[in-house]
């Protein structure tokens, strides 16, 4: 048996990136000996797991992002997946839709963006609109994006958890990286000897890419994301409805999603949070990271180059079910407080702030060097893009180990 203390490449990080990346290594360096380690003691725990399960198409970013280099690819590489694999796949598209005239210039911009990306994104009018879901609200026009869909994320991470151990990546749960010293990485499970570390750990890789000397000038802000579930039958709705983000935001505002199930659900929120595992009350809580996270917000609302302050108000109101339950009405016709009662598993976005320039990281980012490599940015659509995404960040570190 293989010393657990010793490996070619350390992937820090169960999650959508870290295994698809562990897989993208194993894939160009057959003969590496490469270990995964996960702090929890389940994979999909956190952000992957707790994914809202769409699969996006890639017109939301400009051309220049990584955001749209991997996405379009992301998400057929996905759907090819979950075939295969026999995994539940729902392929029921997407409307973005103008709540007023003021948001025509935004969906022209999103279709713009699709064109130049390469994607699948049709231009409706409202007769067309009614014909496909006779509920919706949209003014003259909408977008349909029919290579929208949704997965089960968790199974999605599972699979690939089975993939990577398959192909005998090592995978240890229960593991938590605790720091770096002296070359080695100390965990809960004892001391590694890694020749090369990746960083893939979601909420805390701006805490650990600083041991290596990275993410001087960003850090992570988290997110609450909460969706409201509808007691209507499943496929009362058949698709996706989402508004016109503002796109000044790498949040895509409150829509309509289509679980796997079938069930509507209406979300998510983009909550300030107060430490980075806030869930559900006092659970994780931190006071050394509720005091470093409290003091970035203050700072923001005194400081920022956006307007934080109107966005931590707006994104608080949603808490209140009735206002969530209003900011979806604007979309479809005949939503009721009544039908949406129940609050689904609330998730945490890892949102990276630069706090050069006081402004929320928009695409994804990266830094590294010839020992190490950190993804500090892996906000959505990571996990539609991640396979690509995983390919790039194996080719980056190829670059920097030769």
């Amino acid at each position: 048996m293989r010393d657990f203390k010793r490996c070619d490449f350390l992937i820090i990080g169960g999650g959508i990136i870290g295994l698809t990346t562990a897989l993208a290594l194993k894939r160009k360096f057959s003969d590496a000996d490469i270990l995964l380690i996960e702090k929890e003691k389940e994979y999909a725990s956190h952000g992957s797991g707790r994914n809202s399960g769409v699969l996006h198409a890639g017109f939301y970013y400009t051309a220049e992002s990584l955001k749209a280099k991997f996405t379009k690819k992301g998400n057929e590489l996905l759907r090819d997946y979950c075939l295969e694999k026999g995994l539940p796949l729902n392929k029921c598209g997407k409307l973005v839709v103008a709540k007023t005239e003021e948001d025509l210039a935004g969906l022209d911009e999103l279709y713009r963006r699709g064109q130049s990306n390469g994607i699948n994104l049709l231009e409706i009018d409202v007769k067309q609109v009614q014909e496909i879901e006779p509920k919706v609200r949209t003014v003259d026009r909408a977008l349909l994006s029919p290579d929208t869909a949704v997965i089960d994320p968790s199974q999605v991470v599972w699979s690939l958890v089975s993939d990577a151990q398959a192909m005998g990546i090592r995978c240890k749960t229960g593991t938590k990286y605790l720091n770096r010293r002296n070359g080695r990485i100390n965990t809960s499970s004892g001391t590694i000897e890694a020749g090369y570390v990746i960083n893939a750990a979601g909420l805390y890789a701006d805490r650990i890419a600083r041991d290596f000397g990275f993410a001087r000038h960003y850090k992570i802000l988290p997110f609450k994301g909460l969706y409201l579930y509808s007691d209507l039958p499943p496929e009362t709705l058949r698709l996706h409805v989402y508004p016109v983000p503002d796109l000044n935001y790498p949040f895509l505002g409150v829509h309509f999603t289509i679980a796997i199930d079938g069930r509507i659900k209406i979300g998510p929120t983009a909550i300030p949070a107060f430490w980075r595992e806030n869930y559900t009350g006092l659970s994780n809580f931190n006071l050394g990271e509720f005091m470093e996270i409290m003091f970035s917000e203050l700072n923001l609302l005194l400081n920022s180059n956006f307007d934080f302050k109107k966005m931590a108000l707006t994104e608080i109101k949603k808490y209140y079910r009735p206002f969530l339950v209003k900011q979806a009405s604007y979309l479809l016709e005949g939503v009721k407080p009544e039908n949406y009662t129940k609050w689904g598993k609330p998730g945490i976005r890892a949102q990276l702030l630069d706090t050069r320039k006081k402004k929320l990281v928009m695409d994804f980012c990266l830094e590294g060097d010839e020992k190490s490599f950190h993804v500090l940015n892996a906000v959505s659509p990571a996990f539609t893009a991640s396979m690509p995404f995983a390919d790039h960040i194996c080719g980056e570190i190829e670059k920097r180990i030769q």
